[in-house]
């Protein structure tokens, strides 16, 4: 058996879903980049997709070129496909994940019906976590919809698969500003958000490299096609105690 502290045949993607046109100026991918250091500091193999460098289609749809338009979303899909660990990034508006992020979600959901090579749907046996910042109130908010959406369709969520920063509430330093009259950076020294930024790395690591070890989830009552031949709640009697 393969040594479980040894993480250097695991992938992670990275997704920044900032509404910044350049990747530079995002105050998201700086908190990305001290949770993606961490796992590379354990060789974990790192990419990183900035979608708004890339055209991508709306619309729940496998593949925009099939209706004319241009979309780079499949190179994406693939991205995600062959990665063991799913990590969206986003700032919070009006206490909502971005729209990009909504935009990715869709996309990725439009492909939650297809198979993997167990007969379970295509994102079992992945991880999946979030990142939020900003400088307003929404990290729990945003964490809780960006996370059930990625356990919906299959992605397995280990404890602590968040982290953020947002600052005092109301207008203020964005995650990275240098504060007034200083060179301290908002949010570098926070030790929440260190602390569940840590956490947050180890515990998907831990739990990707538990599932790439087992061959992701056992195909017992989970498959597409041959769930009706286990136990299953069609068969119980909901009278019977």
């Amino acid at each position: 058996m393969k040594d479980q502290s040894d993480f250097s045949d695991i992938k992670a993607v990275f997704i920044n879903c900032s509404l910044k046109n350049s990747k530079s100026e995002s105050h998201t991918q700086l908190l990305i980049d001290k949770v993606a250091n961490i796992m590379r500091s354990q060789k974990i193999e790192i990419e990183h997709v900035y979608p708004l460098d890339k055209k991508i289609a709306f619309g729940m749809i496998k593949d925009g070129k099939d209706s004319g338009l241009e979309d780079d979303w499949p190179e994406v899909q693939k991205k995600i496909l062959d990665a063991d660990i799913l990590v969206i990034g986003t700032p919070i508006w009006l206490g909502q994940k971005s729209s990009v992020a909504t935009q990715v979600i869709e996309r990725m959901y439009a492909f939650s019906g297809d198979k993997n090579s167990k007969d379970q749907y295509a994102y079992y046996g992945k991880t999946g976590g979030c990142i939020v910042t900003g400088n307003e109130d929404g990290v729990k908010h945003c964490a809780m919809d960006i996370l059930y959406a990625l356990q919906h369709i299959g992605y397995t969520i280990p404890p602590q698969a968040d982290c953020g920063w947002i600052g005092e509430a109301g207008p203020g330093p964005s995650y990275g500003d240098k504060l007034e009259n200083s060179d301290v950076r908002a949010g570098f020294d926070n030790d929440f958000t260190n602390r569940n930024a840590t956490f947050m790395a180890w515990n998907l690591m831990h739990m990707a490299k538990m599932l790439k070890s087992n061959n992701g989830i056992d195909a017992i009552g989970n498959t597409t096609d041959g769930w009706e031949d286990v136990a299953n709640a069609k068969h119980e009697n909901p009278e019977y105690h």
